[in-house]
């Protein structure tokens, strides 16, 4: 069985794991971000950076529009983090993004563990 986005993903996360390669862990989330862009850019990964979102209830488009770090190849969800570890809280958030806009997969990317990238593929 071929894992769902299985190749994207993990051409999202080669650029992930070159970016903290080279910057290593300890900066802000925001520098994370341009450097990631820029590697996707370089790669040839599809990507929009912080695109708005609709969130639906119900049948009804809220308002509130999410704003994620990145979409990339228009059906993958992309949070970064840059903390000690990822916990339950950062996995339910981007579960949650996943349910309120209908996509997915989703990529939680953390620079901030020492040593190496700590990355996870949630499918809902």
């Amino acid at each position: 069985m071929e894992l769902i986005l299985g190749k994207e993903v993990y051409q999202i996360a080669g650029a992930a794991i070159e970016v903290h390669k080279v910057l290593g862990s300890g900066f802000l989330e925001a520098v994370y971000q341009e450097a990631l862009s820029i590697e996707f850019q370089l790669r040839g990964i599809p990507f929009v950076s912080q695109p708005q979102l609709q969130i639906c209830y119900k049948d009804n488009i809220l308002n509130k529009l999410y704003y994620p770090d990145f979409l990339c190849f228009d059906t993958i969800i992309v949070e970064l983090k840059a903390i000690t570890k990822l916990g339950g809280s950062e996995e339910s958030q981007l579960i949650n993004y996943l349910k309120a806009t209908g996509k997915h997969v989703g990529l939680l990317l953390n620079f901030g563990s020492v040593g190496k990238l700590e990355w996870k593929k949630i499918v809902f």
